[in-house]
């Protein structure tokens, strides 16, 4: 079973892409995903963090109230560190074990769709990584669309991210998403299907 790593910033195109490996037999992992499922009221991840960002960050449903937490580290690199210190860890297991569910199951491939694959040491867990990259004025009106957030907030979260070069620079293969969502699924497909092969 191959392990695809798959990255890039917001708004690039990363949830269109990983729903291709479905259609050629294998699974998808969207690491923010299970980032939200395991910050559930009474989940070890989410009273690791309120212990460390305090009481504030509990919704009254008792989950994790994301914008109250995202006001705290936003600005703080040390607080942001010590966020991804705990989220990640809680990430990796929760994504190894849903790995070895599939590998057990005969998938022939698993993405996981991480935007901080590089950051978090989650290549490490890949066979191959596949960064995913756009125009920076599609990506911005995708994400105010998608999130309905403001230009300048979506512009502030694409500057906090990983750059173009960067994937270019680290990644094993770039996925250019310039076009159609149609053309992209097509490039999609060839690429992992090459991979499983």
């Amino acid at each position: 079973m191959k392990i695809i790593g798959l990255c890039g910033g917001s708004g690039a195109g990363k949830g269109t892409a990983a729903a291709v490996i479905t259609r050629l037999g294998g699974e998808a992992i969207d690491t923010d995903t299970v980032y939200r499922e395991l910050c559930v009221s009474g989940s070890e991840c989410l009273s690791e963090l309120e212990a460390e960002f305090g009481g504030g960050i509990i919704s009254d449903d008792g989950s994790l109230n994301r914008p109250a937490l995202a006001g705290i580290v936003f600005f703080d690199r040390e607080r942001l560190a010590k966020l991804n210190d705990i989220t990640h860890k809680h990430i990796k297991a929760e994504t190894e074990r849903r790995i070895e569910n599939f590998r057990d199951a005969g998938k022939c491939a698993v993405i996981i769709d991480a935007p901080l694959l590089f950051e978090s040491g989650f290549d490490g867990m890949c066979d191959f990584t596949v960064g995913i990259v756009a125009d920076e004025e599609t990506r911005i009106e995708r994400i105010v669309a998608r999130d309905g957030i403001s230009r300048d907030a979506a512009v502030a979260r694409i500057k906090n991210q990983i750059s173009d070069e960067e994937l270019s620079r680290r990644c094993d293969f770039i996925l250019e998403n310039r076009g159609s969502e149609t053309e992209l699924i097509k490039k999609a497909e060839m690429l992992f299907s090459k991979i499983i092969a």
